[in-house]
């Protein structure tokens, strides 16, 4: 079976690369000229953790062709999953795929669309006298952990009403169907609203563990401690349950704002989302009282941040709260200098030349009067924290993300100031 993924941003890539692993012949397709040739080349334009490893395999063995000509496209692939980043133009490519289809295709929404938006693309399509099967499959990939999400998924949602289609998917996810992953099958706005409420339920266990980790600091409690003893309680599963840590990434706004907008239409009060988002976007001015506290003032500082990717091994800043804390402590007369593995490109777009970008975490360091640990790379933990040491005015490291050995640093000289951390 020939399967078509339109799409070329971040979800259509790690899509189409990962269902031609499985061995599967994938087409995607898509306008962009210049982005089809850049991928038929083997070249990706963002960072994902092992994704170009799998994208340049599949490329090579010719079962991941990319195309702009969506009339070759729409006759050669009976199942398309629909994976552009936004929903701006779906019911057009919609329309479009199915007139050039030679019989009625399915079509699996993988796009964050809001609630009812299968039942009125369905409409749509009857409308304009046309016929297909409309799926909707959310996927639930985490930046930096895409690969992983899509070969270790904790369950398969499959929203339709059609029988056909949903065998024909299960044969699609065989690999993982084999593997016992579990498979709900329900209706589309079912579907479309786990998205949006799994998005907002891990908002609120995010926020509520950097709440805690404040009181943490009041009566002299760990944080980290407290988060392995919650999260060992089957009830609650550690993930997500990490002092310091924000909710971002390139699609956790929207979902949260399409779940806001949807309650309020129908007149529902969602006062823990409310809160939650609240306590999130409220984490940079929490970083900078502890930063400020340790220095007296951040005036006419210089601190160094390393990190800006809102997670480790993706170059998202989309929700970042490294970036969010950048931008509060330049509004507080800092200056800021930062180094990341691979979000410095992406993180110029959202700081306008306020912060000087440093090529190694010593750059940083270097004449800095503290370190602030904005994201957990792992590669920060191997630092030589000797030679940091000598490179920073004030041995100061403000960790955000509780990463660090707080013993083995303050046994070498540091001043350690951790979130909720004794």
């Amino acid at each position: 079976m020939q399967i078509g993924v339109y799409g070329s941003g971040y979800l259509g890539t790690v899509i189409s690369a990962c269902l031609a692993d499985f061995g599967t012949p994938v087409s995607c397709c898509h306008p962009d000229r210049t982005r089809m040739v850049e991928m038929a080349q083997g070249n990706i334009p963002f960072f994902e953790k092992n994704l170009k490893e799998i994208f340049r395999r599949n490329v090579r063995a010719g079962r991941l062709s990319y195309s702009t000509d969506i009339e070759t496209f729409a006759r050669r692939t009976g199942v398309i999953f629909l994976a552009e980043d936004n929903a701006d133009n779906l019911s057009d490519i919609a329309l479009r795929i199915i007139r050039l289809a030679p019989k009625p295709p399915i079509l699996t929404i993988v796009t964050p669309v809001s609630v009812g938006t299968a039942n009125a693309l369905e409409k749509t399509i009857s409308d304009a006298g046309l016929q297909a099967t409309i799926v909707s499959q959310p996927m639930f990939f985490t930046d930096g952990c895409a690969v992983e999400d899509f070969n270790w998924p904790d369950r398969l949602i499959l929203g339709s009403a059609s029988n056909e289609a949903v065998q024909v998917l299960k044969q699609i996810f065989h690999p993982l169907v084999m593997r016992g992953v579990p498979v709900i099958v329900t209706n589309q706005a079912t579907a479309e609203l786990v998205r949006e409420a799994a998005t907002a339920f891990v908002a609120t266990k995010i926020s509520f563990i950097n709440e805690v980790a404040t009181l943490c600091e009041r009566v002299n409690a760990d944080a980290v401690h407290l988060a392995l003893a919650l999260g060992l309680d089957k009830k609650i599963a550690p993930r997500c349950l990490q002092p310091g840590a924000g909710m971002g990434g390139v699609f956790a706004e929207t979902d949260m704002d399409s779940l806001s907008s949807l309650a309020e239409s129908h007149s529902v009060p969602l006062k823990v989302l409310s809160a939650a988002r609240q306590v999130n976007h409220s984490l940079a001015e929490r970083l900078v009282e502890k930063v400020t506290a340790a220095l007296n003032s951040v005036e006419n500082k210089e601190l160094g941040i390393l990190g800006l990717a809102f997670k480790p091994n993706t170059n998202s800043v989309a929700g970042s709260s490294s970036v969010r804390l950048a931008e509060t402590l330049i509004s507080r007369g800092a200056h800021v200098r930062a180094y990341d593995p691979v979000a410095i490109p992406e993180a110029k777009t959202h700081l306008n030349g306020a912060v000087r970008y440093c090529d190694s975490a010593y750059a940083v360091a270097e004449g800095s009067d503290a370190l602030i640990v904005g994201t957990g790379w792992p590669e920060f933990r191997a630092l030589d924290f000797d030679r940091i040491k000598q490179l920073l005015k004030k041995p100061l490291i403000v960790d955000t993300k509780n990463l660090l050995d707080s013993t083995r640093l303050r046994a070498l000289g540091f001043e350690y100031v951790g979130i909720g951390r004794i």
